[in-house]
């Protein structure tokens, strides 16, 4: 099965922005204590993803969350695996949202060495793909991290996106390779010249009838990966908020031309488990027209 093209094309050239619904492992304890729903209210892995789903339910099934200011979601493998509405999660963002699925499929980091933290081994990948295309997702996403500006460090990362990118494409998916930067490093703009480098001179190396996508901190220097967002080889260059707060991440994102936002904590901030449905429907209303309005420079 090939890349659908109406999904490349939304990706490739709509407006709108990514929600990154894809915290996974040791992150969703924060994530659903943030809701407002603490350690206390589940018991053990399974009862805290059906918890983590009830969330993520109810903010793709809200009126506010449609595909024309959401471009794409980024969803975890056991999001992918379930139902919402009785529709699997891909086919309802897709048929009843017009929003394009994608899939995390990292494990997580590994120990830091180099300045950075590559990803850990990905056990199983060719079969988590073919299942991702099964399921209906157009791409993937999966996450380094870049904390000094070290050279060999940063190449290791750059190299590892890449060369498991080239594994997804074969797979049939468009990936988004994120080697993000850490935003409290104080080597934050140095390590984004070796990084912004080290991806130039991959890209080079893509064939011209593929491409990635590229998942990058906001930059310190406005419009520093203007030349990503007009390269052939990339389909679209989103923005990771970081640790921002959403005013902070929208204003620093606003300046960058043809960046648009992939956000996690970002976009759900101010919801919480005890809202009533207008309540939430409100604050994520607001959420996504902030958001939405910082990626249509």
């Amino acid at each position: 099965m090939g890349v659908n093209l109406e999904q490349h094309t939304r990706i490739g050239s709509g407006t709108g922005f990514f929600a990154a619904l894809d915290q996974s492992g040791g992150s969703t304890p924060k994530a659903l204590a943030l809701y407002g729903v603490n350690e206390e209210s589940y018991n053990g892995d399974a009862e805290m993803f059906d918890q983590v789903h009830a969330m993520r339910a109810r903010i793709i099934t809200s009126p506010a969350f449609t595909g024309e200011r959401v471009l794409g979601a980024i969803l975890f493998e056991d999001t992918m695996n379930r139902q919402i509405d009785g529709r699997e999660t891909g086919d309802y963002l897709w048929s009843v949202k017009g929003i394009v699925p994608f899939l995390k499929i990292d494990k997580g980091l590994a120990d830091p060495a180099e300045g950075v933290q590559l990803m850990k081994p990905i056990p199983g990948l060719d079969a988590l793909l073919a299942r991702g295309v099964e399921k209906g997702m157009f791409g993937t996403k999966m996450r380094s991290f870049i904390t000094t500006a070290d050279k060999v460090g940063i190449a290791a990362v750059v190299d590892q996106q890449f060369e498991l990118g080239a594994q997804i494409l074969d797979a049939g998916l468009v990936p988004i390779l994120e080697p993000e930067v850490d935003i409290h490093s104080e080597q934050k703009a140095a390590a984004e010249e070796m990084l912004r480098a080290a991806i130039v001179e991959h890209l080079d190396a893509v064939p011209a009838d593929r491409q990635v996508m590229l998942k990058l901190s906001i930059p310190t220097e406005v419009d520093f990966y203007r030349v990503f967002v007009e390269h052939p080889e990339v389909l679209r260059v989103v923005a990771l908020s970081g640790g921002y707060s959403r005013a902070e991440a929208d204003e620093r994102l606003a300046p960058n031309h043809g960046v648009i936002a992939s956000f996690s904590r970002a976009l759900t901030e101010g919801l919480t488990v005890e809202q009533s449905d207008q309540e939430f429907n409100s604050v994520l209303g607001t959420a996504i027209g902030d958001i939405y309005a910082a990626s249509s420079t």
